[in-house]
């Protein structure tokens, strides 16, 4: 069976569901807690013989030997006895909840759909391409507010193509949702390196990756979604649930690829005695942090600079407000220039993401050690939003919508890149800046455009300003004399409305 059949099959079985009112975010969840527990039995028979990590009173054949109310409240103790053990059936099934509301169709999951596939025999290109797919139908579902946790996996191919990670690498993604970045490095190191050691294949199934994901609900996604990827094992799931911009967790890593959440400002809502709420900013405040601010993306800047170790490598999806705004943006725009090499920022165009109307760009950046003069020489810059325009159905992002950029990142030695902007060819997109240019400019704003907008091309041939107001005048007056005459022949009925 390939990937398009599977999530064809396991879409069908949401259709019968959301009659039953069960949302796509609710079958995805349901979906994630039976599959572990089927490719947990799974590695208990022949050839793998493990010893399952779920207790024998919660294992899988005591679903499928069981039937109507019997077997639904089986089902809700279940989930409520795992979610209470440690590690990772503390991840899967922590707050786990029975979303069914029919024992009929929980059965027809259970039997029908999850029963009669060998999920632990499928290649990892299906089964991983096939839930993949169910959260990408779930992500455009805007009601289930589940697209805040989905970037475009064209942009994630892209920016992993340009980082190019190794095999004895560690990656970090701060702030995995449902581990897009991780995976998609995995399949890039497998890909580019055919021919891994034993032990580079078990560090990148079991030491390579970390995800931290602040909610528990996408958590439990991301470790199924790695876990059908072919990383982490049943009894070991490299993501963790905390909020990541607490503390400095002591680790660092040779790569970290983020998107992190939109939303410019933390806060905390507080009830108050007479049922008044109030929203108090969540100022972060870490010795290890260039500034100190409430805004959410520069933090995870900041924070993101410290994960990285010495001569380490950084893409990160930003919104523009980082690329321009003062005060502790300002400071840790000059600091980011000066203390790491920041060399590469691709603007991207709008439509590209499930949260509406986001102007974002994604920066690139390796870390340094402590230096008087500044590590940044060069920032190139390629302008993917001018001209560009993307929709989520009708006309999504592609990957080749981003070979040039990557073939002007130059992955292989981008220290030999050369720019297709010149006073003769005005139209290209890849420009560099020098870091005196970058530095020189207002509150060292990175928000630069140099492409002629197509769709302002016609104001060129619009009337000067004062011609216009002229002319706005003019139909004023007209339309007043009009009016005028309208209440002259009304006589003085017309009196009141002429004033």
């Amino acid at each position: 069976m390939n990937a398009s059949t599977l999530v064809q099959k396991l879409w069908n079985y949401c259709n019968v569901l959301r009659d039953d009112g069960m949302g796509y975010g609710d079958y995805v969840e349901q979906l994630t807690f039976l599959l572990f527990l089927k490719m947990a039995d799974e590695r208990t028979q022949p050839p793998y013989r493990q010893k399952s990590i779920v207790p024998a009173a919660y294992a899988w054949p005591t679903l499928v030997a069981q039937d109507g109310d019997e077997l639904f409240d089986h089902y809700r103790h279940v989930l409520e006895a795992l979610g209470q053990q440690k590690g990772t059936l503390g991840l899967i099934f922590g707050k786990a909840q029975n979303k069914f509301q029919d024992p009929a169709k929980l059965r027809r999951v259970i039997v029908d759909l999850i029963d009669k596939e060998n999920w632990s025999a499928l290649g990892v290109d299906v089964k991983g391409d096939a839930y993949e797919g169910l959260l990408e139908k779930n992500a455009q579902d805007l009601k289930s507010g589940a697209g805040q946790y989905f970037t475009p996996r064209a942009l994630i191919q892209a920016m992993v193509d340009c980082i190019a990670p190794k095999p004895d690498e560690y990656v970090c993604d701060p702030a995995c949702g449902t581990g897009g970045f991780l995976f998609t490095a995995y399949n890039y190191v497998i890909a580019h390196h055919p021919n891994l050691t034993r032990a580079q294949k078990q560090h990148l199934r079991e030491g390579a990756f970390t995800g931290v994901e602040l909610v528990q609900a996408t958590a439990r996604v991301c470790a199924m979604n790695l876990l059908l990827h072919g990383i982490g094992s049943e009894t070991s799931v490299p993501v963790q649930v905390t909020d990541a911009l607490a503390s400095d967790p002591g680790a660092r890593y040779d790569v970290v690829l983020a998107n992190p959440p939109f939303g410019k400002k933390s806060s905390t809502m507080i009830v108050g005695e007479d049922g008044r709420t109030t929203s108090e900013k969540e100022i972060i405040e870490r010795d290890d942090f260039w500034a100190t601010t409430s805004n959410k993306q520069l933090n995870f800047v900041q924070h993101i600079k410290t994960l990285l170790d010495i001569h380490g490598r950084a893409a990160v999806v930003v919104p523009d407000n980082v690329l321009f705004e003062g005060g502790a943006g300002e400071t840790i725009r000059r600091k980011l220039l000066h203390e790491c090499e920041l060399h590469t920022l691709l603007r991207l165009p709008t439509g590209l993401f499930y949260a509406q109307g986001v102007k974002a760009n994604v920066l690139f950046f390796d870390k340094k050690p402590a230096s008087e003069t500044p590590w940044t020489k060069t920032l190139w810059i390629y302008d993917l939003r001018t001209n560009q325009h993307f929709t989520l159905k009708t006309d999504p992002l592609k990957r080749e919508d981003l070979d040039e950029f990557v073939a002007c990142y130059h992955p292989a030695n981008r220290h030999a890149r050369t720019p297709t902007w010149s006073t003769d060819t005005p139209d290209g997109r890849w420009r560099a800046y020098r870091y005196d240019e970058l530095i020189a400019r207002d509150k060292a704003s990175l928000d630069i455009f140099w492409l002629r907008d197509d769709s302002l091309a016609e104001s060129d041939n619009l009337p000067a300003p004062e011609v216009i107001a002229q002319e706005i005048v003019d139909d004023l007056e007209a339309a007043l004399e009009q009016f005028r005459l309208i209440a002259a022949d009304l006589g003085g009925r017309g009196s009141a409305l002429e004033d």
